[in-house]
């Protein structure tokens, strides 16, 4: 009888936005660990965060500032029936990623700027490395000179640990780069201030920062040492296929 399967092989290489910027953040040994995650992935379910980020970023682009309507959704969420207890988790979970953004949403101070819906999820191509992503709204303003500046917002959530500062400016860099590749707004430019990274768990966020051109080149050439790399990165211990 044959070993029950433990691990999906994603042939070609692929990274996510979220875990490009953990690797960029990372310690040599966690970035091994990270890509080693993203080509063997587990067959075992994980929980999921979709209904708290499409319940806040329908939130974010109604600009409405009482958070009532996420406390009603959260509660829908936590009496929603189950079929199975990892099911439960899934929505409580989610329930509690929605309030603790209801929580720290008053303090939230975003920038001024028309909110978008965030289109359909785009990857983009990076020297070999298809990096998935998952925009929660796109931003787009007009400066005095009537020059459009256009952003976009990823949401970061971890039940009890907050982002690492230096994992959110990652993040926002790669939007900015993101956002430079792929506009199709004739004239329109990203501005740092619009590329932005909220941690839902402590209510910060955090904006490309001021070196973010040279910060995408690192990422581009982040992103070439992984595909070059990639056939040659050997599975964890105990996997099966």
């Amino acid at each position: 009888m044959s070993e029950q399967k433990t691990h999906r092989l994603v042939k070609a290489p692929q990274i996510s936005a979220r875990y490009l910027a953990d690797y960029m953040a990372a310690s040599d040994i966690k970035k091994r660990s990270i890509i080693v995650g993203c080509k063997y992935q587990p067959i075992t379910r994980i929980v999921q965060h979709d209904d708290a980020k499409l319940t806040i970023s329908k939130f974010l682009r109604s600009g409405e500032a009482d958070t009532t309507p996420l406390s009603q959704e959260a509660a829908k969420l936590r009496a929603r029936l189950a079929d199975s207890e990892f099911d439960r988790d899934v929505y409580d979970h989610n329930a509690d990623y929605i309030d603790r953004f209801a929580l720290n949403y008053p303090a939230l101070a975003l920038p001024d700027a028309e909110r978008q819906a965030p289109g359909a999820k785009s990857p983009i191509e990076i020297e070999g490395v298809k990096v998935t992503t998952d925009l929660q709204m796109r931003l787009r303003r007009l400066t005095k000179t009537n020059k459009v500046r256009i952003g976009a917002v990823m949401l970061r959530y971890s039940k009890g640990a907050v982002l690492k500062p230096t994992v959110g400016a990652w993040q926002s860099a790669f939007l900015f780069g993101f956002l430079m590749k792929t506009s199709t707004e004739a004239e329109a430019e990203p501005e740092h201030k619009l590329c932005i990274t909220i941690d839902a768990q402590s209510g910060t966020y955090y904006v490309a920062p001021t070196d973010t051109v040279s910060r995408f080149k690192n990422m581009e050439a982040a992103c070439a040492a992984i595909a070059e790399r990639w056939d040659n990165i050997p599975p964890p211990p105990k996997a099966v296929f």
